[in-house]
């Protein structure tokens, strides 16, 4: 099958691909999953039977964990995606057996402005359209369940509002005197509507609700979704539901969905979720897909469960975190592999030559217009300049103890003389560095890439955590802001200062892990400052808690949990020719 992706669109790729896709039970066969761990969804797609195949393969040896980061990214993306679709490619090129796990992409972007997750060119997964809409409706449990928290929330202030405690008892109904200015949840969407980011609900009579202020948050940043990326069983994971706090008391007492004896219907709504789904390359390698994106607002990961099993059916799992090494590998590395027990054997930092030229000081990047000619012509000036972001990553790297290699994720504008450069300064930094060809040419020009990650997963690791969860946890945030993202120090609001103390009075939230929310387009606070910014402190405005997934969450910068649609997004190109159903215009 002979594509040219500078003459077609991904899902023109894709599309010509999906005409040879392997059946997914063969997907299954090369895993040696059995015939009742394979949950078939159709003929392209199927989840994995987590409990019958976890009671087979738990103690089976576990093969080589290699993460795939990035370089602060520009607007749209830095091609993580397409790197770890092309790197799974490549190393079954090389001979080895590679599995791919990723996370399913959310609604919001992919009818906005950034598009589908699923890769690009020759280094994408398939089938396209169901990958990219819906998969097999996690994202649609994930938000009836937290929007079925909010139904039991609201109806029970409405209840406790109109009815006295007698009649309340009658019921069987425990007061629980919930405060209408310390509600922590709000309702949930996949898409991108900042029209329904405030807005004020129960209008009418005493019939129609409680009246309050509410509003909207984007069904990635769930707790839930946060959740099903930590949970290892359906046990614990119907244990975390039960501890979510959705609000808090007029005395000051969380109340959670099991107060509200809500907890049990949403993991009913939750329990198909929990399996992860199977699909595969381009080139017909498997890759498992669970959990979602967003690490600037969100943990960003698949799954621990999707991990656990991978490493365990290949000789190479290559995971993918959200965004740059500041954000998504820092959740990975002091998060998600605290809840796997996993190390990475190797970590693969994505950065492109015109992205660094961005950092260097190039003109302002806009999605939906043409890049500017700095960018598609050499000019080793300005790409030595951005360098010092690619530098800062490596570093992030290197401080937890794991192996960088540095993949320079080739576009056809690019010259040998800038991938030189960059291989240089990566290379005196520490890291391992190639250039791969994945989007253009598959697995085949990923070779050299899946060798750079063989050679350093096999030298030694010494991968630890960043802190010990015995630290305070404002202390915690001050390590992180100044170590990782190159902060002076940390400013905190006084809402902000009364929750983190609060919080680290409780014995439960103390030793909790620390889930940041801060901007992904720098490493500051500020999505303006490019480079290695410097002089900047970092200001954090609130502070959440996420106890069912185990997280404090330090909220910097004036960030959204829900995003808004931009003036030219994507869903004006998407559409259905109306004689095969098939899906046109994904991008």
């Amino acid at each position: 099958m002979k594509l040219d992706p500078t003459q077609l669109e991904d899902w023109q790729i894709a599309e010509a691909a999906e005409k040879h896709i392997k059946p997914i039970q063969h997907i299954g066969e090369t895993l040696g999953l059995h015939a009742d761990e394979l949950i078939p969804m159709g003929r392209n797609v199927a989840k994995i039977d987590y409990n019958k195949a976890w009671k087979r393969l738990k103690n089976a040896p576990i093969g080589k964990y290699v993460d795939v980061t990035a370089i602060t990214p520009p607007p749209l993306g830095e091609g993580k995606t397409t790197t770890t679709m092309g790197l799974v490619e490549g190393l079954a090129v090389i001979g080895k057996k590679s599995i791919g796990a990723i996370r399913q992409p959310s609604g919001g972007p992919t009818f906005n402005i950034k598009g589908s997750a699923a890769g690009g060119g020759l280094a994408q997964c398939i089938p396209l359209a169901p990958f990219t809409l819906g998969l097999t409706g996690d994202f649609d449990a994930i938000t009836n369940a937290h929007n079925l928290a909010m139904v039991a929330l609201t109806a029970r202030m409405q209840h406790e509002n109109n009815y006295d405690d007698e009649r309340l008892k009658k019921i069987g109904i425990k007061r629980l005197d919930i405060d209408p200015e310390r509600v922590q949840l709000k309702w949930a969407m996949d898409f991108c509507a900042q029209s329904l980011r405030n807005i004020t609900i129960g209008k009418g009579g005493k019939m129609d609700g409680y009246e309050m202020e509410s509003g909207f948050q984007i069904t990635v940043s769930s707790e839930i979704i946060a959740i099903l990326a930590v949970a290892d069983s359906l046990k614990d994971l119907r244990e975390r539901i039960g501890k979510m706090v959705v609000a808090y008391s007029c005395s000051g007492n969380e109340v959670t969905t099991a107060d509200l004896e809500v907890d049990g219907a949403m993991t009913a709504l939750m329990v198909e979720a929990l399996n992860p789904n199977l699909v595969q390359t381009i080139e017909g390698n498997p890759v498992l897909v669970h959990a979602g994106p967003f690490a600037n607002i969100a943990i960003g990961q698949n799954s621990v469960i999707a991990d656990k099993l991978g490493i365990r059916m290949g000789e190479y799992l290559v995971t993918e975190s959200g965004f740059a090494a500041d954000i998504g590998f820092e959740k990975f590395w002091n998060l998600k592999c605290r809840y796997s027990g996993l190390k990475p054997d190797a970590v693969v930092i994505v950065a492109t030559v015109w992205a660094l030229k961005m950092h260097g000081g190039g003109p302002e990047v806009k999605p939906g217009k043409p890049l500017d000619t700095a960018y598609t012509e050499e000019n080793l000036e300005l790409l030595e300049a951005g360098c010092a972001n690619l530098v800062a990553h490596i570093k992030i790297v290197k401080k937890s103890g794991a192996n960088p290699v540095v993949c320079i994720n080739s576009f056809y504008t690019d010259t040998a003389a800038e991938h030189a450069l960059v291989k240089r300064i990566a290379e005196e930094t520490g890291a391992h560095c190639a250039v791969s060809e994945h989007w253009l040419k598959g697995g085949e020009g990923a070779v050299k890439l899946a060798e750079a990650v063989v050679a350093a997963c096999e030298e030694e690791n010494h991968f630890d955590y960043l802190y010990d969860l015995n630290l305070p946890l404002k202390e915690r945030v001050e390590k992180i802001a100044t170590e990782i993202y190159g902060a002076d120090g940390v400013e905190w609001s006084d809402e902000a200062e009364k929750k983190i103390n609060q919080f680290q009075r409780d014995p439960e939230a103390a030793k909790m892990g620390m889930c940041m929310v801060k901007t992904h387009l720098s490493l500051s606070h500020d999505p303006d400052l490019k480079g290695v910014p410097k002089g900047w402190t970092l200001p954090i405005r609130d502070v959440l808690i996420y106890k069912g997934a185990g997280f404090v969450v330090p909220v910097s910068g004036a960030i959204k949990l829900l995003p808004g649609t931009g003036s030219n997004p994507g869903f004006r190109r998407i559409d259905v020719d109306v004689d095969t159903g098939k899906v046109t215009g994904l991008f």
